[in-house]
């Protein structure tokens, strides 16, 4: 019980330093780099939006919250998709922001369950793109475990390469490639 306690202040302690690092990077770099920078196609995650809209965090109550707040919650949690730059596995601002309101509703839905989806693009081997599909589901997985959620709650998997959205071979298509899936 003792070290579990150390462990989640530890957590809290290395994240709060991660954060006021990120704050001093540039707007044009990405922050909160995980440490990937290793192959051949990982990134920086930034949201995008894959689902339609309304109130899709199955909370009642609203808090308290302005119309404004509902909208951006409803929004961030409409964000299931996080897309990464080349060879990376960071999670970018935009990410982080929606990842809070997710944390959120899987701390006040313990029941509910998330299988974080890990994929790649093409580029490099099938090992690589797996292990590298898996990073960065992981660092969903850390993002929102920091925010509190039980490890319980979540499962990681990777696909790397094998379930592209799109079958072409241009950047574009290689970016819509590389990303992580809430389910």
């Amino acid at each position: 019980m003792q070290n579990n306690k150390f462990y989640k202040l530890s957590m809290a302690a290395v994240f709060a330093l991660f954060l006021a690092a990120c704050q001093s990077s540039t707007d044009d770099m990405s922050s909160g780099d995980m440490g990937d920078d290793m192959g051949n196609d990982s990134g920086s995650m930034s949201g995008s939006n894959n689902t339609g809209g309304g109130n899709a965090n199955g909370m009642g109550d609203n808090g308290g919250l302005s119309a404004a707040q509902i909208r951006e919650r409803d929004n961030a949690l409409a964000t299931t998709v996080f897309y990464f730059e080349f060879d990376r596995s960071d999670l970018s601002a935009e990410a982080r922001e929606a990842l809070v309101h997710h944390a959120n509703r899987l701390m006040e839905n313990p029941s509910l369950r998330y299988r974080l989806e890990g994929h790649a693009d093409e580029r490099g081997t099938r090992e690589y793109n797996l292990a590298l599909g898996e990073r960065r589901a992981q660092a969903v997985e850390r993002y929102l475990q920091v925010q509190g959620v039980s490890s319980n709650q979540l499962e990681v998997i990777s696909y790397g390469e094998e379930q592209p959205v799109d079958p072409g071979t241009s950047e574009a298509a290689y970016a819509r490639n590389r990303r992580v899936e809430l389910h």
